[in-house]
């Protein structure tokens, strides 16, 4: 399970997984520009061929790169070009990484506890656990769930886990699964074409019934 069965909760979902693929395609573009850019500075003779001021440079800065390409020219050419291929990776894998570092365990998280709870939703007796999981959020959380059960406190949520009672289980499972954003199961019914009537079951007759019929008179 990749997203979440309610509406809004995998329409923020959705919304994160975007802005995420937008930051690394946005950081994908800079570094590929930066490294295009640094290896032309790095190569002065196809600097120097480019009479024309660079695109979307004013002149004092067309000036200042040319002058900086000059000086790269003295360099070993192999030591510049790894130079400005290992700064281009560090400017996509610093801010994508930083990003996937939050946004990424969280996601994976999600992703294993929606699973777990749809199969103990799904299970005969997965409620009861999913209900002990809604009694082990945080008091806030346990209270506002005991507030929209009429006359309920998180005493009372308790007790009820306690004891089994099914209207508490119910309320305590569907507030787990809700807020993982999933859809409480279906109730299950039985398949159709087992209903059975009662049959009354007549005994066969013993000795002693035989006997009663005997000690009638004959006519």
């Amino acid at each position: 399970m990749w997203y979440a069965q309610n509406s809004a909760r995998r329409t923020h979902q959705l919304a994160g997984d975007a802005g995420v693929l937008l930051w690394t395609a946005l950081w994908a573009a800079a570094a590929l520009t930066a490294y295009r850019l640094a290896c032309l500075l790095a190569l002065p003779r196809a600097l120097q061929e480019r009479r024309a001021p660079l695109p979307l440079v004013g002149g004092r800065f067309d000036t200042a790169l040319r002058r900086v390409a000059d000086a790269v020219d003295a360099m070993d050419p192999v030591a510049v070009r790894t130079a400005v291929a290992v700064g281009a990776l560090a400017l996509f894998v610093v801010p994508v990484g930083l990003v996937l570092m939050v946004w990424l365990p969280r996601r994976l998280r999600w992703i294993r506890q929606a699973g777990a709870a749809r199969d103990l939703a799904a299970s005969d007796d997965g409620r009861d656990l999913l209900a002990l999981r809604s009694l082990l959020r945080p008091l806030d959380e346990v209270a506002a769930t005991a507030s929209e059960i009429p006359d309920a406190t998180p005493g009372s949520l308790a007790w009820g886990w306690r004891h089994g009672d099914p209207e508490i289980l119910d309320a305590l499972a569907g507030a787990e699964l809700d807020r993982l954003g999933l859809e409480p199961p279906a109730p299950r019914e039985g398949p159709p074409g087992m209903a059975f009537e009662p049959v009354d079951l007549i005994a066969p007759a013993g000795p002693a019934d035989e006997r009663t019929r005997d000690t009638h008179p004959l006519a």
